[in-house]
């Protein structure tokens, strides 16, 4: 009976927590990537966040997940942390949504969601149904693993030792409160904790004065998820985990001292221990909810001095916002590769606007720095096809494969940018510097009139993938008879001065032309990064 008990408990928690997961995996995949729209859009007030957070962890069924995405969100710049303290406690809410789900009983149905679910995988063609079915599959395992873990405690009822190492939780709560969050942070989910007291409730082993503490440790134990995700990222990030860990346990200061009245209060929501359980979960989350989040500024400000802002080691240029912990999540993953794109596009966008200047100015410091922003952009260059490559192993929807393409190209015609600028233009501007010649007046108003229809196609272009947007690619396109008309022009206009006998014309010939063919060549790729976005719309 003892092996059986334990072979039961290890493979329902087994169960319980791969059900978490497939049911988080399938609501979030029917959700696409909304989750990332509703997280960055809603943040700016701090109520609407608190709802963001709460949605979106009951959707994806762990607060821990949310807070490494914000993690992640932060780390790229996207939200501060004064944003995210209203996402964090709403997360905290919204993790109570399975615990209060579970303690429904609905065990005598876990079968027939487990049926429906897997019809719905493996019948369905359409995706969403094919997703929504995980997630109902997921939701019959949890329900399934409370049913075998639940009888299989029933043994234990009669066994007063163990009746009485439940009841000291409750006569020594700080005990209750280590072991919960030790064991919480083992299995990554505050809600396998909860359940497995919301089966010992079911079989009257555990009053709701022991399982108060147990409440208060698994709360505890959620943040060590998120605390390991900011392990290595920037100390914004940093400042999330901690804000993350300081809530949790001032809550649990601040509620400690009046547990009696807190489990007073909590029995007169419902006379069955499983809801009252639940019911204490929620309204913790809730409490602290309404204790922190009128102070956020202030707290935000705290979390700031205690956590100082990095020092950033000098010479060493890497990728910013490129987060592999979250390649598990595309829609995230993707938003993290599209802002590093961007970055790069702002360095090949200097290095492009730089180069008139060094054709005007003859300056060699500038043109030093315009080849080493080219390595800068060959590293971003190497990190992003890295990180893509690694993102295209996970299971991505049709519209999430788009992008990414989309990015590769955006990524790849930036570089090829970066090389012209480099290896053609920067070689020019040295033969121009080292024969000591200039460009004629006329000429060199023709080089600045295309450079600058060049220039503002590129910011047209990067403002296109941005925000991937068609009608934008359209103008790209537009553009492009246009300038490839401006540089047959000016080219036959320098062929006309040469005719002409202009001494500056004569002297840059070779430089001027070859110029022109460039300042074209980069377009050609400006209009490249147009036509993934238009074949995606």
């Amino acid at each position: 009976m003892t092996n059986y008990m334990i072979f039961a408990l290890f493979g329902g928690m087994a169960l319980l927590l791969y059900g978490m997961r497939l049911a988080g995996e399938g609501l979030q995949l029917a959700a696409g990537g909304r989750m990332r729209q509703i997280l960055s859009s809603l943040t700016y007030n701090r109520l609407l966040g608190v709802i963001a957070g709460a949605f979106i962890t009951a959707v994806i069924q762990s607060s821990s997940a949310t807070t490494v995405m914000l993690v992640g969100f932060v780390s790229s710049g996207l939200m501060d942390l004064t944003q995210t303290i209203g996402v964090i406690l709403g997360a905290d809410i919204g993790t109570t949504f399975t615990v209060q789900l579970i303690a429904f009983r609905v065990f005598d149905y876990a079968l027939l969601l487990i049926g429906i679910g897997f019809s719905m995988v493996f019948a369905s063609k359409r995706k969403i149904f094919k997703y929504i079915g995980e997630a109902v599959l997921g939701f019959g395992f949890i329900f399934f693993a409370m049913k075998v873990m639940s009888d299989a405690m029933v043994p234990l009822r009669g066994n007063e030792i163990f009746r009485a190492m439940i009841l000291s939780l409750g006569e020594q709560p700080l005990l209750g409160i280590i072991v919960a969050a030790v064991f919480t942070a083992l299995v990554h989910s505050s809600a396998a904790t909860l359940g497995l007291a919301l089966t010992l409730a079911l079989q009257g082993l555990i009053p709701l004065s022991s399982a108060i503490p147990i409440i208060f440790g698994a709360n505890i134990g959620t943040c060590a998820t998120a605390l390991a995700s900011s392990i290595g990222t920037t100390a914004e990030a940093k400042r999330v985990a901690i804000a993350h860990i300081l809530f949790k346990v001032l809550g649990v200061a601040i509620f400690l001292p009046f547990v009696g009245p807190f489990a007073h209060l909590v029995s007169l929501t419902s006379s069955d221990i499983p809801r009252q359980i639940a019911n204490a979960h929620t309204f913790f989350n809730v409490g602290i909810t309404v204790l922190f989040l009128p102070f956020s500024r202030p707290l935000a400000r705290f979390v700031t001095a205690l956590v100082p802002e990095d020092r950033e080691a000098e010479g060493v240029f890497k990728s910013r916002y490129l987060d592999h912990r979250v390649l598990d999540t595309p829609a995230l993953a993707l938003g993290q590769a599209t802002r590093e794109a961007l970055r790069m596009a702002d360095l090949v966008s200097e290095m492009f606007k730089k180069t008139l200047d060094v054709l005007e100015t003859d300056d060699q410091d500038l043109l030093e720095y315009i080849v080493k922003k080219d390595d800068q952009v060959d590293t971003l260059d190497r990190e992003i096809k890295r990180y893509l490559t690694k993102l295209s192993q996970q299971s991505l929807t049709e519209e999430q494969s788009q992008r990414e393409l989309s990015i590769l190209s955006f990524v790849n015609n930036l570089e090829n940018m970066g090389d012209i600028v480099d290896k053609n233009l920067m070689e020019l501007a040295k033969k121009k510097i080292y024969k000591g010649v200039h460009f004629s007046e006329p000429g060199m108003r023709e080089i600045l009139e295309l450079h600058n229809k060049v220039a503002q196609n590129l910011e047209l272009a990067i403002s296109a993938f941005a925000s991937n947007d068609p009608q934008l690619a359209q103008k790209v396109l537009q553009a492009k008879p246009e300038i490839s008309q401006t540089e047959r022009r000016f080219r036959q206009n320098h062929i006309q001065r040469l005719h002409n006998g202009y001494r500056e014309s004569i002297d840059t010939s070779e430089i001027h032309l070859d110029v022109l063919t460039n300042l074209k060549r980069i377009n050609s790729h400006i209009t490249s990064i147009a036509y993934p976005i238009l074949s995606g719309s």
